[in-house]
């Protein structure tokens, strides 16, 4: 999953402010794909598998990391779906612009404000690896 929100994030990043709307059209389509083939599965698994640990484990209900990191899931599940929206969103109008041979003026706007949000998910996916491997003493959470 943060392979595939650094790849997204690189992307975006690395794009060129002037790009002509044959040039977009592409690099939003691939972006779109990498979002819906390898960061949508990869969130779901990653939030189901942990939601199935808390379940299956009393001593994980009760850990407090273990409520913390099930926070920092949920981040993940939001941060995910706010990237996955816009993304095909856009593969969608950036095809009707290239129809149109129309200049997609707002291309790095989009890409900046949507790179500022993948950053933030990997940040929050460190967190949440941390809180897995780390298992700090937090105070422990009546089940």
């Amino acid at each position: 999953m943060m392979g595939a929100t650094a790849a997204l994030a690189v992307v975006m990043i690395l794009a060129p402010a002037s790009n002509s709307a044959a040039g977009y059209v592409p690099l939003v389509v691939a972006l779109a794909k990498i979002a819906a083939w390898i960061l949508g599965p990869s969130m779901v698994l990653t939030v189901i598998s942990g939601l199935l640990a808390m379940a299956v484990s009393s001593a994980f209900q009760e850990a407090g990391w273990v409520w913390a990191k099930a926070a920092t899931g949920v981040l993940i599940l939001e941060g995910s779906l706010h990237i996955l929206g816009p993304i095909q969103d856009e593969a969608r109008r950036g095809a009707g612009a290239l129809a149109a041979n129309a200049d997609p003026a707002s291309v790095a706007s989009l890409f900046t404000s949507e790179a500022n949000s993948l950053l933030l998910l990997l940040a929050v996916s460190v967190v949440n690896i941390a809180l897995g491997v780390w298992r700090p003493r937090l105070p422990k959470i009546p089940v």
